[in-house]
């Protein structure tokens, strides 16, 4: 028994000659959530259950942060490049907030731009993935701008392209968010751009001169076959399942929605289209939205429209906050049939249009849905058309064709100075090279 109690006796040496060391044994192996009857039948709580009252170990470790994100752009000649954008910008946080770049800063930094701010602030503010817009936000993201994100309006990440956006001087747009670490990159959506759909026109408005026409027959005549393929080859997009799936909202009418049914063109989405589609789909609960065929609108308009193929139209039209979905390559004219398919209950139609008038020989398209009398013009918010931005273009050619020269140049001097090998690369794969023992070490 004397044995027994000399083996024990150093433990209350311990005790009493070091309590701070056995005060951290004892709260060690409380973190570690070790039973207190190892230590001798001690009575000491769990130190979660002690602290419980007071919060400490409230806060749920799971909660996650509400990250917002931004994305700024000139957003001119809006198209679904930009909406893919800022769809994959979404994908990096939970709020997205959107800087449009002023007229001013684009005129400074890029040329005149097509679109004036009104317009290009509804194209924004239409996507649905946007949920807070900046006007006139800086070309580049200056230090006090930048402190204005995150501190005023709460930013984490600035978002860009992996495209270079250079201001005059070659420099890096970016460059003090890259620095700050609050920077992340997407990928650019390949295909299209804004430079390229001027192009397109002013390529058109070239191959209409060289025909013999006047810039004022853009929009009528057709320029024949061998200016069709030519525009054929400008545009490289193209379209995948998943990037249907990626711009849709995945989700159909329910089973007593009222089905607004609206079709057209809508060549160059611009903040007309906006306009009247946020008008239709406030007529009832699920907007559709038919997009007619190339061939349709070649025939109806001429050449060279339309400018964007039916493809790109489409997925401009269903990045729209207000459609809910689209019928790519829809009929001209809208049938009982395609009514009782789609459960349609009304249809509509703007009252401003590139053109109401018929083809020789042609019915009226909205025959079947007026005789039903489903049927009501839209009092258009703009008058705003397809022709009015691409003549905007054609006026100012001169102006987008020095832009365009401009942006191109700009980029073969980054792009040239990216694909020099640095210093400390060179050094290192020349003693590679000659020292191969360097390697030993």
């Amino acid at each position: 028994m004397a044995m027994e109690y000399e083996s024990h006796n150093w433990v209350w040496d311990v005790l009493y000659y070091c309590p701070r060391l056995f005060s951290g044994l004892m709260l060690t192996a409380a973190l570690l959530g070790l039973s207190t009857t190892y230590f001798g039948g001690i009575g000491l709580f769990p130190l979660s259950y002690v602290w419980s009252d007071s919060g400490v170990f409230h806060k749920n470790k799971c909660e996650k942060k509400h990250i917002r994100v931004y994305m700024d752009g000139c957003f001119d000649l809006m198209h679904y490049g930009h909406a893919n954008a800022l769809r994959q910008a979404k994908a990096l946080g939970d709020e997205l907030v959107v800087g449009v770049v002023s007229d001013e800063e684009i005129i400074a930094n890029k040329g005149p731009p097509v679109l004036p701010m009104d317009e290009r602030l509804a194209l924004v503010s239409g996507l649905k993935w946007v949920d807070q817009v900046i006007a006139n936000a800086p070309y580049a993201i200056t230090e006090q701008f930048m402190n204005s994100l995150f501190n005023e309006h709460k930013i984490d990440y600035i978002i860009h392209g992996d495209d270079p956006c250079l201001l005059p001087d070659g420099s890096d747009a970016y460059a003090l968010a890259k620095k700050a670490g609050r920077y992340k990159q997407i990928k650019r959506t390949e295909g299209v751009s804004s430079t390229d759909i001027v192009g397109r026109i002013l390529s058109s408005l070239k191959d209409t001169e060289e025909g013999g026409h006047t810039t004022s027959t853009l929009s009528n005549g057709d320029l024949g076959e061998r200016h069709r393929s030519q525009r054929g080859q400008i545009s490289q997009f193209l379209l995948t399942s998943q990037r249907i799936v990626q711009f849709s909202n995945g989700k159909g009418p329910g089973p007593n929605a009222r089905v607004v049914y609206i079709d057209g063109a809508f060549d160059l989405f611009h903040a007309g289209h906006v306009e009247i589609l946020k008008k239709a789909k406030q007529l009832g609960d699920f907007l559709l939205v038919g997009i007619h065929t190339d061939h349709i609108v070649r025939e109806h308009r001429g050449m060279p429209y339309p400018v964007m193929h039916v493809y790109e139209r489409s997925l401009s039209v269903l990045a729209c906050r207000f459609v809910d979905e689209v019928i790519i390559g829809a009929p001209w004219e809208i049938t009982k049939d395609m009514i009782t398919t789609f459960n349609i209950s009304i249809v509509v139609h703007g009252t401003v249009a590139e053109s109401n008038t018929l083809l020789p020989g042609e019915t009226d398209p909205y025959s079947v849905p007026k005789r039903m009398d489903i049927f009501r013009f839209l009092e258009s918010p703009k008058s705003l058309t397809t022709s009015c931005v691409a003549e905007r273009i054609v006026t100012n050619h001169e102006a987008y064709m020095k832009r365009n020269a401009k942006k191109a140049e700009r980029e073969k001097q980054y792009y040239e100075e990216s694909s020099e090998p640095s210093l400390i690369c060179i050094i290192f794969v020349t003693y590679f090279c000659f020292f191969p023992s360097f390697m030993r070490f």
